[in-house]
């Protein structure tokens, strides 16, 4: 009968063990995400996009088309990094921990060279882009009629909510964001901690990271955009971003989920 029973306790302790050891491969991969979205996107060309266009058409329609943009483009990225887990996970791990290293010291490279006022020029081709864009949106007013474009910041010509927000601008909102973020930074990231984490804690992290530098810049709008240092934010970054690839020299590569 104790020969029977014997095996019982074991196992029992093994998937207390085996769930201690995937929520904390979550909340690594989540804690991972976020941080490294948030320094990697404010001041960024996303981050410009929905801060100009917050300023010119209605808040909700904005943030509504760049969240499912930016939430798109983090699954995305997510099942492109998980692909690569049919690669041996010692590999993939230090392969990411170099790529880590090497953004790190680029990013330093880039924010110690930078000025302080880095960030006007980006600034300025952001909101050229969004005039053309305007231009374009206008002719086609002009063409097909006035249609349901907010003609101003928070005024909208009364319509059904679904309308309101598979609109002109929110399509511009979904497509310049879209663009902005294929091969960024971000982007490039999110693949590289997918391959070494927890794929389910890096898209939660990423995906409010986006929807708070998103929020931010949709809230604040110019002002944010000009009060943020550009030259801080990726010095910042560089840091974060080397932290994380010494980091992997004290964990096992079996360690994560």
């Amino acid at each position: 009968l104790q020969k029977g029973l014997s095996p019982v306790a074991p196992v029992h302790i093994v998937n207390e063990e085996s769930a201690d050891k995937t929520n904390l491969g979550f909340i690594h991969a989540f804690v991972a995400a976020i941080s490294v979205i948030i320094v990697s996107e404010l001041g960024d060309k996303t981050f410009f996009i929905a801060a100009i266009m917050a300023m010119r058409y209605n808040r909700l329609t904005v943030l509504a088309g760049a969240m499912l943009a930016l939430g798109l483009m983090t699954c995305l990225s997510v099942l492109f990094g998980y692909a690569t887990t049919v690669i041996p996970r010692v590999y993939t791990y230090y392969v990411s921990t170099a790529l880590f290293a090497i953004f790190g010291i680029r990013m330093l490279r880039e924010g110690l060279k930078m000025s302080p006022d880095e960030g006007q020029e980006e600034l300025e081709e952001v909101q050229a882009e969004i005039k053309k864009k305007d231009e374009e949106l206008q002719r086609t007013k002009l063409l097909n009629g006035p249609g349901d474009v907010e003609s101003g910041p928070g005024t909208t010509i009364p319509q059904k909510k679904w309308l309101h927000f598979i609109s002109p601008i929110f399509v511009q909102a979904f497509t310049l964001t879209f663009l902005a973020e294929w091969g960024d930074r971000s982007q490039l990231t999110t693949i590289v901690l997918a391959a070494r984490e927890d794929p389910y804690g890096v898209a939660v992290g990423g995906t409010v990271g986006h929807c708070l530098c998103t929020g931010l810049a949709v809230i604040g709008g110019r002002m944010i955009a000009q009060k943020i240092s550009v030259r801080t934010v990726t010095i910042i970054g560089g840091i974060v971003f080397l932290a994380f690839a010494f980091s992997a020299l004290f964990i096992s590569p079996d360690s994560g989920f």
